[in-house]
């Protein structure tokens, strides 16, 4: 799949360039597009990710645990495909890829489901990606893609729990609670990133200003960079000024509490709204803090259960932050853009769940299965 990936990438960014046009005509944001736009560097990426799935181990058949009763009895507990996985998404045509790779590697078929906005990108890729997966043996039906992105075809698919054993839903907040609230079929939360930065008094603030930087800017229409920069009252007229200048400069638009404008003047003031919100844009909330438990309390109040980061050099704090955030994946002094399949090492990931459980965090591999116990007798019968 990773050869015709690249013998046909030629194919692909043509069809993503009608995606492209069409999203352009339909007014799409510019984070809208650049979630959906595919070149070669990408399209390089989605190899690189089948390549290091390829290199992982084959999970299914791993006995997880196994022991012998009193009576003889010998179980073991042993990991198992899900069976058939669907996968509903908006315009991360990325996502076909790395759904079809995950899917195949952990034994399940997948049946996936895009959205208008990336449907050609989708096509031509899920093509590429069966015929050489048939062609090296996979059985045929294995990978299937939903053409039609009428609404009707997506809520046919939530409802059939008869032959889809678990649904993803990958995409903003409008489709994740459609799904999660309409599916008959179990559903695994993904992908909202309501994700927050806290500078404590403590951070040193040249790492504090890199990490703010590169979890807002590096790509600010993901899920895992952030959305709030919580600051301590104690270092905020110091840090303020300078990390402003730092964002504006990149085009950052800014929103910030009462407190914040008593220090950044002529900004915009943040709404209650503001606080909730995943702006998978140059867009940044601003909020001033008395102390640890304060950013604590927001973050669960308003977060996802994403990714949160603190900086700080003080242990004691880095400690309750760990402790009572309640989020997927946390953070001391680094940036929430590491919430990511390759990132921790499992190749690709088929989802970020932001629920409890069977999986949270970077879906890879292991998440995508369930598992079984074989139970060993030699005549055994309960008395």
């Amino acid at each position: 799949m990773a050869e015709a990936l690249d013998k046909n990438a030629k194919a692909i960014i043509e069809a993503n360039s009608v995606d492209l046009e069409a999203g352009e005509k339909k007014g799409l944001s510019k984070a809208l597009l650049d979630r959906l736009a595919l070149d070669g560097k990408r399209i390089q990426g989605m190899i690189e990710g089948l390549n290091a799935v390829k290199g992982l181990a084959d999970p299914i058949g791993e006995i997880i645990s196994e022991w012998k009763r009193p009576n003889g009895l010998k179980i073991k507990k042993v990991r198992v495909p899900l069976g058939v996985i669907g996968i509903i998404y908006e315009a991360r045509p990325n996502v076909t890829a790395d759904s079809i790779a995950l899917c195949l590697k952990s034994g399940n078929a997948t049946i996936l489901r895009g959205g208008t906005d990336a449907i050609q990108s989708n096509i031509e890729i899920a093509k590429t990606m069966a015929d050489a997966a048939y062609s090296a043996g996979i059985p045929q039906g294995a990978i299937q893609l939903i053409e039609d992105t009428n609404r009707q075809t997506a809520e046919e698919l939530m409802k059939a729990r008869d032959y889809v054993d678990v649904l993803i839903p990958r995409g903003g907040r409008g489709l994740i609670q459609t799904v999660v609230q309409k599916s008959q079929v179990p559903t695994i939360e993904t992908g909202e990133g309501n994700c927050h930065a806290y500078v404590e008094q403590s951070a040193d603030l040249k790492m504090a200003a890199e990490i703010v930087i590169n979890a807002k800017c590096q790509r600010p229409s993901v899920c895992n960079a952030i959305e709030t920069l919580l600051v301590d009252e104690a270092i905020a007229s110091e840090f303020l000024p300078k990390i402003r200048l730092e964002l504006e400069h990149r085009k950052v638009e800014l929103r910030g509490c009462q407190k914040t404008l008593s220090i950044l003047k002529d900004i915009k003031e943040a709404a209650e709204e503001d606080w909730r919100t995943e702006f998978l844009s140059l867009t940044l909330a601003i909020k001033v803090v008395s102390g640890v438990s304060e950013a604590i309390d927001h973050i669960n109040k308003y977060g996802t259960k994403h990714s949160e980061t603190i900086i700080t050099k003080d242990k004691k704090a880095a400690a309750k932050f760990r402790a009572e955030i309640d989020s997927a994946a946390v953070y001391v002094n680094a940036s929430t853009r590491f919430t990511d399949g390759f990132e921790f090492g499992f190749g690709a990931e088929i989802g970020i769940s932001t629920q409890k459980l069977h999986a949270r965090g970077p879906m890879g591999l292991p998440e995508l299965t369930s598992y079984k116990y074989l139970i060993n007798g030699s005549g055994q019968v309960r008395p």
